[in-house]
C-alpha cells in the first residue's frame, strides 16, 4: 500500500507503516510479530514487505516487538547511537544497526527523512519528517514540550501524527501514583489536549490534510474530548482540517497517497 497508517498508538504498544511508490517502513515496533503481521495484513501489506524499522526512542512500548521483527526479517534498524546503544540490552541478538545523527538528514529508498530532537524522558528521543513525491509527512510523538525546533520541523507537512496524551485534570484525578502525574506533566513527559491543539494551529496551512492525534491515555484522556479542544482550536483559529484519533488496539483508518 502507498499510504500511512498507525497500526498502533498507545501505551500498550506503538508502532507506523509508511509505504511510498519504492520503499515500504514501520517507525517503532512495539507490537508483536503477530500483531505486527495482521495489523499490516488489514491493511493489505505484507510483513515480509516491510525493509526497515526506524526507532523513536528506547522504551518498551516502542522496541518490544523489534527483536523478533529483525530475527524473522534480517532488515536493518535505524537509530541514533544513544537509542541503539540502550536496545541492544533487550534484544536475544544485536539488530543490524544504521546509526543517523540527529538532526541531519539521510535518505532510504526514495524517501528523505530527517530526525529531530525531542523533550521526553529517555536517552535521545527523536521525532521524523519525510519527504518523497511532493509530500512532507511529520510524526512527533513522545514528548513533553514542543520547543520551537519541533514547530519550525512540522511546518508546511501534508499529513500530521501528534500527541495528544491527556487531560491536566484528568492525571491530577486519576489513581495513578504522584510520580506518574508528575512525569506526564511535565517537560519530559507528554503533550496535553491543550498543547496538542497549540502545535497543530501553528503549524496549520491550507494544505495539510489530515491530522492525527496520537497516544491517547486510556485512563487520562478519551478521544471525543481529545477531538473537542482540538476542533475547538481550529475552528477559532478558522482553519479546517481533517482530524482523527489514531487508535491502540486495531489499525486506524489509513491515508492512501
Amino acid at each position: 500500500m502507498k499510504g500511512f497508517c498507525p497500526l498502533a498508538s498507545g501505551s500498550k504498544g506503538n508502532s507506523i507503516y509508511l509505504g511510498t511508490e519504492k520503499t515500504k517502513i514501520l517507525i517503532d515496533a512495539g507490537l508483536s510479530v503477530k500483531d505486527l503481521t495482521a495489523r499490516l495484513k488489514a491493511i493489505n501489506v505484507d510483513l515480509a514487505e516491510i525493509e526497515a524499522v526506524l526507532i523513536t526512542h528506547e522504551h518498551g512500548d516502542h522496541i518490544k516487538g523489534l527483536s523478533a521483527l529483525c530475527s524473522k526479517l534480517g532488515i536493518p534498524v535505524f537509530a541514533n547511537k544513544e537509542t541503539a546503544q540502550a536496545i541492544i540490552p533487550s534484544c536475544r541478538e544485536i539488530p543490524k544497526f544504521k546509526i543517523f545523527s540527529t538532526g541531519e538528514t539521510f535518505q532510504f529508498g526514495d524517501v528523505e527523512i530527517h530526525p529531530f530532537s525531542i523533550q521526553h524522558d529517555a536517552i535521545d528521543p527523536v521525532a521524523f519528517t519525510f519527504e518523497f513525491d511532493g509530500l512532507k509527512v511529520g510524526l512527533c510523538a513522545d514528548l513533553g514540550f514542543a520547543s520551537s525546533l519541533v514547530l519550525s520541523r512540522l511546518q508546511l507537512c501534508d499529513y500530521l501524527y501528534i500527541e495528544a496524551n491527556h487531560q491536566p485534570s484528568m492525571v491530577y484525578s486519576s489513581s495513578r501514583p504522584m510520580v506518574y502525574k508528575q512525569r506526564v506533566l511535565s517537560r519530559q513527559g507528554h503533550l496535553s489536549n491543550e498543547e496538542s491543539a497549540l502545535v497543530i494551529s501553528s503549524v496549520y496551512h491550507e494544505k495539510l490534510k489530515h491530522v492525527y492525534l496520537a497516544h491517547l491515555s486510556s485512563e487520562c484522556n478519551t478521544p471525543e474530548l481529545a477531538l473537542k479542544i482540538v476542533g475547538e482550536m481550529l475552528e477559532k483559529n478558522r482553519q479546517n482540517t481533517k482530524v482523527s484519533v489514531a487508535r491502540q488496539d486495531v489499525p486506524s483508518e489509513p491515508v492512501i497517497f
